[in-house]
């Protein structure tokens, strides 16, 4: 946490960076060169020291952090599972109906299951799943976690002797990891049933049994192990970058709405480059 001098530093920082906007582009561009530097920096240590502090502490404090983790699952997972439900089916009505309708024209219609494997399971679940995370859960974490630095409640938990990123960061980045695992797995079960239901409606000539072998036929165990690291690692990302940006970042609580909004885009732009960085190794295996 920043404390003394890292406070000094955080202050000094913020107001290199939020100070009138340059008159020159160029200025512009290096003022966004070192915003992006610094936050960089800021990200990396405040991962480095959450890992550090789940390998180190994971039985510490176990009847005050389990139930927190159990909490976080809850409200990452369990709390949104009908609106994903509703939004899988959303999904699969969407991708089969226009899957459907070019199909057909082709004759190609045995392709279904393949363009479900690669769009709902590959890459559409994954990131819906994500970003609504990260937008009904993540800017409630910045929030709150915004609003317990800044009015005092972190230097409050240090006095006596807990550790802020054990009992606050820790608890929100399993949590988050889990429910966005958890929840991809339903959007992508609930989008391929509701997909082959929008297919017999539209009186396609597709058996169950065919479509669930066109599935099988498009799944290798590779995408199960990549799915599971994909989400996990959104999961991980998003509680981190809001988390950061939540506790180690706002000092008053004007700063905090800023806060959310760079929180939020940084996470959506990092979950996109996991996202191509998992595209080129499914093309490169």
């Amino acid at each position: 946490m920043q404390t003394g001098n890292g406070t000094a530093s955080a202050i000094a920082r913020a107001r290199f960076l939020t100070t009138a906007t340059p008159r020159t582009f160029t200025a512009y561009i290096g003022r966004q060169f070192f915003r992006f530097i610094f936050t960089l920096q800021g990200l990396t240590a405040f991962a480095l020291i959450t890992l550090g502090v789940m390998l180190t502490r994971w039985r510490s404090a176990r009847r005050l952090i389990w139930p927190a983790i159990s909490e976080q699952i809850n409200k990452s997972g369990l709390k949104l599972l009908p609106m994903f439900l509703f939004l899988s089916a959303a999904l699969g009505f969407l991708v089969i109906g226009q899957a459907v309708a070019w199909l057909t024209r082709v004759g190609a219609i045995n392709y279904l299951g393949s363009i479900m494997v690669l769009v709902v399971v590959r890459e559409l679940g994954p990131l819906l799943a994500a970003f609504l995370v990260l937008a009904r859960i993540g800017t409630a974490n910045v929030i709150e976690l915004g609003t317990t630095r800044a009015t005092g409640e972190v230097e409050a938990l240090e006095a006596l002797g807990i550790d802020p990123v054990h009992y606050l960061v820790a608890p929100r980045v399993i949590g988050m990891a889990v429910g966005v695992f958890a929840l991809t797995v339903y959007v992508i079960i609930g989008a391929l049933l509701s997909g082959y239901l929008w297919a017999f409606l539209q009186d396609v000539p597709l058996r169950p049994g065919d479509y669930f072998a066109q599935l099988a036929g498009a799944l290798s165990g590779l995408d199960f192990v990549l799915l599971a690291a994909k989400t996990l690692a959104f999961g991980f990302i998003v509680a981190i970058v809001t988390c950061y940006h939540g506790l180690a970042q706002p000092l008053r609580l004007a700063d905090v709405p800023r806060a959310t909004i760079r929180a939020v885009a940084q996470s959506v732009i990092a979950c996109v480059l996991i996202d191509t960085c998992f595209i080129i190794v499914y093309l490169t295996v």
